[in-house]
């Protein structure tokens, strides 16, 4: 009986103990122990499949990661101990003094803090794509470009990238693909249909979905995953056992929590539209999008995410921070809870003016994460900060 991808990911489970137990277990261990000797020779040469120590594997890490690659199509995966850790080890895995990463130039601001602080160490170059003229990006691909890196939607500007064009691309001049699924999730894209080589994810955002562990996760290609695998295993950024229990959970209940952040999200750009204190509002499956016809192509739907800027600047900006009663201020993103942060003051504060400017975050730039509450408290929440502002 073939299952349908969201099926697998509620029902997929560690095969059932003797104490038959409905829901998955937990195994909050550090090691594993064999048989006899010859079990344990074995396993450590790679004959067998036995768990040796979890910064390795470990069985309950392993069905966050089956189900993952079923909700985004891919071979194989492992798990980190945050989403930065995932993009780091995979940038540390796949590239060498002499290499060349080529990188849309909207990324989060960790991520840019990797590739423009301490890339050079390694003597790795980059450049940076502007994602609004992709004409650009071929001219910058070298003989030396190993992997190309993007967003999309981008953070915090939600920007998209047309991922059928760019997987052409890469394929075109053989440089690997690495997206990161962050915001859209399995649930309204996957990229690996259109030519990724690598998915990544911060699990702590909505593959948890509820702000309570770190995580993070890469999926794709076999033999990619492997040469990864062997990077991570033996500098040990490993996902606990039990942050991989609690979000294996949240899994069960990723679709159903993404279509209810999509139905908000929806209602407040309705409420927003064309409101007097606003220069702009800014959603992947609003029309006004630059890039709607592409986000209408290989999204699903536009996600929990919604930018607007507002007039008055940072001084706007902090004032309607300041005048919400429900919204939480928080750094996170992807919670059950609606969240509003200001970036140019915080998450993208490292960034020059002009660099801010360049990924299309304004001095007014509000980014909202729609979350699970009743819609017309998250709008009358908003509205009533916006007339204070």
């Amino acid at each position: 009986m073939s299952l349908h991808p969201n099926t697998q990911a509620v029902r997929m489970q560690t095969p059932r103990t003797a104490e038959m137990e409905h829901s998955t277990p937990l195994f909050l261990t550090s090691s594993f122990c064999f048989e006899n000797a010859d079990e344990m020779r074995a396993a450590f040469a790679e004959e067998n499949d036995n768990n040796i120590y979890s910064r390795f594997s470990n069985p309950t890490v392993q069905e966050f990661i089956d189900k993952m690659c079923v909700l985004e199509g891919a071979e194989a995966g492992f798990a980190t101990a945050s989403g930065m850790s995932a993009i780091f080890g995979t940038f540390m895995a796949f590239l060498s003094a002499g290499d060349h990463l080529l990188s849309c130039s909207a990324v989060f601001g960790s991520t840019h803090t990797i590739v423009t602080k301490y890339l050079h160490r390694w003597k790795i170059e980059y450049s940076y794509a502007d994602i609004k003229t992709p004409e650009t990006w071929e001219a910058l691909i070298k003989p030396n470009t190993k992997m190309i890196y993007v967003e999309t939607p981008t953070n915090p500007g939600l920007d998209i990238v047309d991922m059928e064009w760019l997987g052409t691309l890469a394929k075109k001049h053989n440089v690997m693909l690495v997206v990161d699924n962050c915001f859209a999730t399995p649930v309204l894209q996957k990229p690996i249909n259109y030519g990724a080589d690598l998915v990544l994810h911060s699990a702590t955002k909505w593959l948890d979905g509820q702000g309570r562990v770190l995580g993070g996760i890469v999926v794709g290609k076999k033999e990619l995953i492997r040469d990864l695998y062997l990077f991570c295993r033996n500098t040990g950024p490993s996902l606990s056992p039990f942050n991989a229990w609690v979000l294996t959970k949240s899994l069960e209940t990723l679709d159903v929590r993404i279509q209810r952040h999509c139905d908000n999200a929806e209602a407040l750009v309705k409420a927003l539209d064309g409101h007097s204190k606003l220069n702009w509002i800014k959603y992947p499956m609003h029309p006004s999008h630059s890039m709607y016809n592409i986000a209408k192509k290989q999204m699903a739907r536009g996600g929990g995410l919604v930018t607007f800027d507002l007039k008055g600047g940072v001084e706007s900006g902090k004032k309607f921070m300041d005048a919400l009663k429900m919204l939480s201020l928080t750094s996170n993103l992807g919670d059950s809870r609606s969240i509003a942060s200001h970036p140019a003051s915080t998450t993208h504060s490292k960034l020059s003016r002009e660099e801010q400017e360049s990924v299309s975050i304004t001095p007014g730039l509000i980014r909202i994460s729609v979350g699970l509450e009743y819609a017309g408290d998250i709008v009358a929440d908003i509205l009533q900060a916006l007339e204070k502002c």
